[in-house]
C-alpha cells in the first residue's frame, strides 16, 4: 500500500504545474521499479487526480523516504514553484515534521543522484524535525 501511495503523491506533486515533465515521469517509474511495479502498471497513473492519502503507520525511514523523494522530485526539472512548495510542506506535516524540515531539505537534496552517505546524513538531520 505504501509504495502506491508514496507514487500517487508524487505525481499529484508532479502534476501541479499543469503537465508532468519528462524527467519527472522517469524518476517516478524508476521509483516504482525499485517497489516492484511495471513501468506499464505505473503509466496509466500519470492519467488520473489522486486524493492526497498519506499512510498513517510508517516508520520513520519511511517518512523520510516519502519526503525526500518529494524534494528530490520538486528539484528535478530545476524550477520550483509556490504550490510544489506548499504541496511538500503540507505533505511534511501530514508525516509529522515540523515547518523547518523543508529549510533543511531545500539545501541539501540534489536533483542529481545522491551517494548513500549524503543521503544518511540528510535523514540524520531531519529526524530532528520529527516532532511525532
Amino acid at each position: 500500500m505504501a509504495p502506491l501511495a508514496q507514487m500517487k503523491l508524487l505525481i499529484s506533486l508532479a502534476q501541479i504545474d499543469g503537465r508532468v515533465a519528462e524527467r519527472e515521469q522517469f524518476y517516478i517509474i524508476n521509483i516504482g521499479r525499485a517497489n516492484g511495479f511495471y513501468p506499464d502498471e505505473v503509466e496509466p497513473l500519470f492519467d488520473a487526480y489522486h486524493e492526497l492519502i498519506v499512510p498513517q503507520d510508517l516508520t520513520d525511514d519511511e517518512k523520510f523516504n516519502y519526503i525526500f523523494s518529494l524534494v528530490q522530485l520538486m528539484k528535478i526539472d530545476e524550477r520550483m514553484y509556490k504550490e510544489e512548495m506548499m504541496f511538500c510542506s503540507k505533505i511534511a506535516a501530514s508525516l509529522g515534521y515540523d515547518q523547518q524540515v523543508m529549510f533543511d531539505l531545500l539545501l541539501h537534496v540534489k536533483a542529481t543522484p545522491m551517494s548513500a552517505e549524503e543521503t544518511a546524513a540528510l535523514k540524520e538531520l531531519t529526524k530532528k524535525h520529527l516532532v511525532s
